[in-house]
């Protein structure tokens, strides 16, 4: 779609990283963002830049691994928004691990923030989403096009996140809702520094694709017009 003004768009995962990036990116005139982060203090900074570029941030303080919260987000999200421009779902999480060795703690985490929480709020927006003839953006990872050793967990969630969105695409697409996921490879995020971290590497954040990257991928796709479908896009 080429996103109109005024638009109403929300981003999971927006207090940093790809989220962050994105909605700097799109923050304009006439666009309501809603912004949805765990860091308080992060989302407030965004918010204070999407207001100066003439834009309206609307902050949504949730941890996505709380899902009696996130039910109720969902809930609320859906009875307040009855247009949605755009839905993307940037927040992740990750733990690596053997099979033999994994905390189910750690598994049940990336399921929650992985998969979980995108299945609800999608499930919440699809009438707004209807509504704006709008478009479904879900982030996934080049571990949910293929799974290593030590992988298992967040590449099962992100497999999982995979099958959501080609279900929900054919499931939508005679509604007028467009659906994307985007698989970046490696990307300057803290969640890199956290895999990093877990790997017992060290880091250097000019080796990889910077989150404005995977962002201008994103805007790309939603500012296409609407003869073009774009179902996946990969980012190395």
């Amino acid at each position: 779609m080429t996103i109109p003004n005024p638009a109403v768009i929300m981003i999971t995962g927006a207090s940093s990283g790809i989220g962050a990036a994105l909605a700097r990116q799109l923050a304009a005139p006439g666009r309501t963002l809603h912004l949805q982060g765990r860091d308080e203090s992060r989302l407030a900074m965004l918010a204070a830049e999407v207001d100066a570029a003439g834009g309206t941030a609307i902050l949504h303080r949730l941890d996505l691994a709380d899902q009696p919260a996130v039910d109720a987000e969902a809930s609320s999200l859906g009875d307040r928004i009855a247009s949605l421009d755009a839905l993307v779902h940037s927040a992740g999480t990750v733990s690596l691990g053997a099979v033999e060795s994994v905390d189910i703690a750690d598994l049940d985490r990336q399921y929650a923030i992985n998969l979980r929480a995108p299945f609800a709020f999608t499930t919440a927006l699809t009438p707004a989403l209807v509504a704006a003839s709008g478009q479904a953006v879900f982030v996934n990872s080049g571990a949910g096009q293929r799974a290593s050793p030590g992988w298992s967990q967040y590449a099962s969630s992100k497999f999982g996140l995979r099958a959501l969105a080609d279900a929900y695409r054919a499931e939508v697409a005679d509604r007028g809702v467009r659906v994307t996921t985007i698989y970046p490879g490696r990307t300057a995020t803290p969640m890199q520094a956290e895999v990093h971290r877990q790997e017992g590497r060290p880091y250097d954040p000019n080796a990889h694709a910077r989150p404005e990257d995977v962002a201008n991928c994103i805007a790309h796709a939603l500012e296409m017009p609407r003869t073009a479908i774009v179902p996946e896009i990969s980012v190395r």
